[in-house]
């Protein structure tokens, strides 16, 4: 594992410490690590929505109508 050392303003230090007070994280790294992992996995969704966003923008308009669109929706909505 790699070791960091990073550099903070006091009032950052304290809020770290007071997370870890708070009983939610045992020490900093756990708490930086929960930290990284949840930028990891909102990146990644972003990354996954803007694929879904280009797809749907390539795919153009759609020739149904909006009640076309609602009807398929309720349908799908009361199969689940």
């Amino acid at each position: 594992m790699v070791r960091k050392t990073i550099s903070m303003p006091d009032e950052m230090e304290r809020w770290v410490k007071s997370r870890i007070k708070s009983g939610q994280f045992n020490n900093d790294s756990e708490y930086f690590r929960d930290l990284v992992r949840g930028d990891k996995e909102k990146e990644m969704a972003k990354q996954q929505l803007t694929t879904l966003l280009q797809a749907a923008e390539k795919s153009g308009v759609s020739q149904k109508s909006v009640t076309d669109i609602w009807e398929v929706a309720e349908k799908n909505s009361s199969d689940g």
